[in-house]
């Protein structure tokens, strides 16, 4: 398994570093660097997490910060094992994300086990914070709840009643599906089928015919990353929107958009929990990482840089790394950045925060490359996310 970023790391512990294990802290992600999800999570997530550690100082505690980056390539035990190893022998003290949502899924099971902070900023699986919810986990920049709390509500009450779902058949698929399923009937719509669709497919010709033929006026893409791309470069080939159903992308990002252009993609509506173009604020910092990567951020990516920057100052504030004090300050320590104002992790370790329901532009309404969204509408928090009420989370007292 290919580990980037250890080499500082053997250096001496610093003299002053006493209440640092080891006298160094390490901060892993376990991301995907070449697969599906390379774009939108992969090198921009990593670029994030240093840019957040040099941000902060480069040391915590006065013991020096580094960043270990692994490549999972999609495989839950390679994220298995890639953890245990971080945790058992080369004293990674968190991991601060893990790209999709079966790998996450595995590497939160070490954590449980390892009792190490683990947090996720590129999964969407809305059982991370339910029945596989746990003391030591943190959901960070969004789920598929939200997704379809958003997303498919304003699609269903914009008169598309009628849904066909395209699925990644893994983990994350599975829950977007069953999520904006459920909010399209809930919302007295009807859900015609579905097809399951192996992760990272090429093509998508015998999937989209599926959804041609199912006669629903919605075909919902339950799927992510290349994905997703290739579902609505395909779609467009085919002419399923020009012969009247409507593509709902339940999961897109700003770098999806700008690899498929403004005339593939205009009036698609689109959920996220970040936006480069927001505010002074969102602007400035967007700007540092574009001249760093070369593109604007999307939600995970800048959700990697408020994660770090959020566990560095608890662990600045709690005078350790040990786990339990770290983690008792994470929850306790509001959430006050440019990625959200006024966030808080809840006791299933859902981070509350706003999620923002965008339109896609018209290429003629556009100023410029990356000059992509309108926003229709801000969803607080406690509306976008699911309630404690209907949680499965063992954690959550009822």
């Amino acid at each position: 398994m290919a580990w980037q970023g250890m080499a500082r790391a053997q250096q001496a512990p610093a003299a002053n570093s006493q209440k640092v294990s080891d006298g160094v802290v390490r901060l892993g992600f376990l991301l995907d660097m070449s697969g599906p999800y390379a774009d939108v999570t992969g090198p921009g997530s990593a670029a994030a997490a240093r840019m957040a550690v040099e941000d902060f100082g480069g040391k915590v505690l006065g013991a020096p910060v580094e960043v270990v980056v692994a490549d999972h390539q999609n495989k839950p035990d390679i994220a298995a094992a890639t953890a245990r190893a971080w945790f058992d022998t080369a004293g990674v003290d968190a991991i601060l994300d893990v790209a999709a949502s079966a790998t996450a899924l595995a590497a939160a099971d070490i954590a449980r086990a390892k009792n190490k902070v683990i947090v996720f900023n590129g999964p969407g699986a809305v059982r991370l914070t339910n029945e596989a919810c746990s003391p030591v986990s943190v959901h960070w920049a969004y789920d598929t709840y939200a997704l379809a709390n958003s997303t498919a509500l304003a699609t269903v009450k914009a008169g598309g009643d009628s849904w066909f779902f395209v699925t990644a058949d893994y983990a994350f698929g599975q829950d977007l599906e069953r999520d904006a399923g459920a909010v399209v009937k809930a919302n007295g719509g009807k859900v015609l089928g579905g097809v399951r669709v192996p992760l990272n497919t090429a093509d998508f010709s015998s999937f989209l015919l599926q959804a041609q033929g199912s006669g629903a006026k919605v075909v919902g893409l339950a799927n992510a990353g290349a994905d997703t791309t290739n579902a609505i470069k395909q779609a467009s080939e085919f002419g399923l929107t020009q012969g009247g159903q409507k593509l709902a992308g339940l999961l897109v990002y700003i770098s999806d958009v700008h690899s498929l252009g403004l005339k593939a993609t205009q009036g698609m509506l689109l959920t996220e929990g970040f936006y480069w173009d927001l505010n002074d604020e969102t602007r400035g910092w967007s700007k540092r990482y574009f001249e760093r990567v070369g593109k604007m951020p999307n939600m995970s990516q800048a959700g990697v840089y408020s994660t770090v920057m959020h566990y560095l100052k608890a662990v600045q504030k709690v005078g350790t790394d040990e786990t339990s004090a770290v983690m008792t300050a994470m929850r306790e320590t509001p959430v006050d950045d440019f990625y959200a104002r006024g966030g808080r992790i809840r006791e299933d370790g859902r981070m509350i925060h706003d999620m923002y329901l965008f339109e896609v532009k018209k290429p003629e309404d556009s100023k410029g490359p990356w000059d992509l969204y309108r926003l229709v509408a801000t969803i607080p928090g406690e509306q976008a996310f699911q309630p404690l009420s209907a949680s499965r989370c063992p954690l959550v007292k009822k």
